[in-house]
């Protein structure tokens, strides 16, 4: 099946060598201490895990001792305003332009062919028509991907609340990675004795009412939806009122209120695609040659408070291995 090859083909090229030269945006001239750039930084919308990707990003180059000139431009979740930057970048003297999530990235390659483009927090770039393909990506983008371990969170499910049976999620219509993710989820609930049941919304001013569309549910599960994720916080009064398990799909959903996730660091996928950018600017590869990137290191956070509004407790067990406790 495609998803599968594909969540396979982005973890086997997370480990592959990116090499290759060529002509790159370096206003520098030269390598080390001294370099200077101008970045862009496109950002769909605020919210923990893109800030963390970010910031991850950024401190690259700090951590690289690089000088930088930063653009930072958030579309504040619109998609017609990542347009609009991604034009301004576009015309601007920028070397290279950093689009974080999907929506941005798409904007951004679309506008932009003539300097370098990467990517992060973007689940499928080949659905999302970012690449040609993960191993070689064939024009002047390239970047990180989130792809989930969707079937590892949706077993957390099962792992907290044994006898649940039912699964409400909610996503955006509009936005290829979370079709994605809720069609891995969809084929893990099989397995699982798990039962989907989904809603869609344009923005996140919909989710109270598509949470409500959902019924009654055992738990809910929230992807890496950008309109869904920076209103968690609705999700969570659901859970609560509906005394149903928030399991999230990274940290800073459960430091908002979800009981648990085993995701992935998004600091650290942010540092991963600034060494990329570095490789881009300093030692002249080219895009179209650095295959795409995930990341390999995933932590389980767990939110024993806010599991017990939810009215479950979660197991010693997970608390134990868990490798940050929300308090």
């Amino acid at each position: 099946m495609r998803l599968k090859q594909l969540a396979v083909a982005i973890v086997a090229v997370g480990s592959m060598a990116a090499v290759s030269a060529c002509a790159g945006g370096d206003s520098g001239g030269g390598e080390g201490g001294g370099d200077s750039y101008s970045i862009g930084i496109s950002q769909l919308v605020q919210h923990p895990a893109l800030d963390a990707a970010t910031s991850g990003f950024k401190k690259s180059f700090e951590d690289a001792g690089v000088e930088v000139d930063w653009d930072e431009q958030n579309a504040n979740g619109e998609q017609a305003n990542a347009t609009s930057i991604a034009q301004n970048f576009a015309s601007s003297d920028l070397d290279l332009v950093l689009a974080v999530a999907t929506p941005a990235a798409q904007a951004a390659a679309q506008a932009i062919t003539d300097k370098p483009v990467l990517f992060t927090a973007v689940t499928d770039p080949v659905e999302a028509g970012l690449v040609q393909s993960n191993e070689a990506p064939g024009g002047n983008v390239t970047g990180t991907s989130d792809l989930n371990p969707v079937a590892d969170q949706l077993q957390l499910v099962k792992d907290v609340k044994p006898d649940a049976k039912t699964v409400g999620i909610v996503y955006s219509s509009g936005e290829v990675n979370s079709q994605v993710q809720v069609d891995l989820a969809k084929e893990a609930a099989k397995g699982m004795g798990l039962e989907i049941k989904e809603a869609t919304i344009a923005n996140s001013g919909e989710l109270g009412q598509a949470v409500d569309s959902l019924g009654k549910v055992d738990a809910y599960y929230v992807p890496t939806d950008n309109n869904v994720v920076s209103a968690v916080t609705t999700m969570v009064q659901a859970a609560e009122k509906n005394q149903a398990l928030l399991v999230g799909s990274e940290a800073g959903q459960v430091e908002q209120g979800a009981a648990i996730t085993r995701g992935i660091d998004y600091t650290k996928l942010g540092e991963q695609t600034g060494k990329m950018a570095l490789k881009i600017l300093q030692d002249g590869a080219k895009p179209a040659d650095l295959p795409v990137e995930t990341s390999d290191t995933l932590e389980l956070v767990v939110n024993p408070a806010a599991a017990k509004k939810q009215g479950v407790e979660i197991p010693q067990k997970l608390v134990d291995e868990a490798d940050k406790v929300i308090e």
